[in-house]
């Protein structure tokens, strides 16, 4: 698989996600807490890494860069999905008191604290209402996160090497 094929496949699979996250949304009403909301900001922004690395075709240390920029996309949304299964799994006791919208917290507050406030959850993102074979949206979005984070890896891996390499003297 050359490294542009790779990299579509990856831009198609996000974009399939981002897709079914608006169809949950509009059309199952239900309606993203402001950790969802963080989560589709990583598979956009992995989207796009991967819409310009299938673009540009990339040989071997381009491919190494674009997954490395994906990969830590990926952490990054891997972690703000783990927090929220981690809520979901949480005693009903337990769970944090419903908090502001994200919309409000990032009108009132610096970005530092509306940050703090988001990824301390609150009661919506313990809700668990869709699940897909035992698991949570927000535990499916974890196991893509990180299928997308190795996938990216593979790609570089498989990624052809650069010509100078190629031709030895």
């Amino acid at each position: 698989m050359t490294s542009r094929l790779g990299y579509a496949l990856g831009f198609l699979i996000c974009l399939g996600l981002l897709g079914f996250a608006l169809y949950l949304q509009h059309v199952e009403h239900q309606e993203p807490c402001p950790l969802c909301i963080l989560q589709r900001v990583a598979f956009t922004a992995m989207m796009v890494v991967f819409a310009v690395a299938a673009l540009h075709g990339p040989a071997r240390r381009g491919a190494i860069a674009y997954s490395s920029v994906i990969f830590i996309i990926a952490g990054l949304g891997a972690t703000v999905a783990g927090r929220q299964v981690w809520l979901q799994m949480l005693p009903a006791n337990l769970v944090p008191a419903c908090g502001p919208g994200l919309d409000y917290m990032l009108e009132r507050f610096p970005l530092s604290q509306a940050l703090q406030k988001i990824f301390a959850g609150s009661g919506e993102c313990a809700e668990a209402g869709w699940r897909f074979l035992g698991l949570t949206i927000a535990g499916w979005s974890l196991v893509w996160l990180v299928a997308l984070a190795l996938f990216a890896l593979y790609v570089a891996w498989r990624a052809r090497p650069h010509r100078a390499s190629i031709y030895r003297d």
